[in-house]
């Protein structure tokens, strides 16, 4: 572990859940932070762990997953540079509900919770930018939920490289953050239902070249993740 380095600091004064914190607040809460530094495919906690710490991203990516009884790993969240996660179990004393894996080489802020209880004794005003924090974590898995319930595998694959896209029109080359075995478990797909998904849009002029997906009409994604069924089957044929 090491300490954070000025640049860390300007990057946790940015996430959304010190969002309406004066910054002194901050400093305060990060106080006894350190940054731990993981290689690709290293466990930062296990599921039932005891919740020490909360924490958040500084670079990189880390999976959220748990294991299902029959040892299938299901993906709940992928993190990257900005997220905060694990505040609720930390400031309730509970266990980790999942297990956190590095999926590429990452460096992650870690804040003790006891130290983060503490604080929220001081200052009341910490515990209300968790609760929101939590809320919105909560809201993104209903709208995860939905999107597995509503939305076809080629919608949320659409979807998906529509959201790694800078604008809303226009062709782009979307270099894939992570391997695709873990692009399609975040997305509920087996891989084989990924590669037809990517197959069904090359019919829209989508290639797909190892790491890399070349778009070249990014509204055409966000149509077909937005259209009903029948609407998509049309463009597609079309």
């Amino acid at each position: 572990m090491a300490s954070p380095t000025t640049q860390d600091v300007e990057i946790v004064c940015r996430v959304a859940v010190f969002g309406a914190l004066k910054r002194e607040t901050i400093h305060r809460l990060i106080a006894p932070a350190s940054v731990v530094a993981l290689g690709d495919r290293q466990a930062l906690f296990r599921q039932g762990e005891p919740a020490s710490a909360f924490f958040i991203m500084l670079e990189g990516w880390v999976k959220l997953y748990r294991l299902t009884p029959a040892g299938e790993e299901i993906v709940l969240h992928v993190l990257t540079k900005g997220d905060s996660f694990a505040e609720a179990v930390a400031f309730t004393g509970g266990r980790y509900p999942a297990m956190a894996e590095a999926v590429s080489e990452a460096r992650v802020m870690r804040i003790p919770a006891e130290h983060v209880v503490g604080c929220i004794r001081e200052m009341p005003d910490i515990a209300l930018a968790m609760i929101a924090s939590t809320s919105q974590h909560l809201h993104r898995l209903v709208q995860q939920v939905e999107r597995l319930k509503v939305q076809t595998g080629l919608q949320r694959v659409a979807e998906f490289l529509a959201s790694m896209c800078p604008a809303e029109d226009g062709s782009y080359n979307v270099a894939l953050p992570y391997d695709k075995g873990l692009i399609a478990g975040r997305l509920g797909l087996k891989p084989e239902s990924l590669s037809r998904a990517f197959a069904r849009l090359r019919t829209i002029g989508v290639r797909v070249h190892a790491s890399t997906v070349e778009v070249p009409d990014v509204g055409k994604l966000r149509r077909i993740a937005a259209d009903d069924r029948t609407s998509m089957r049309q463009m597609l044929r079309s």
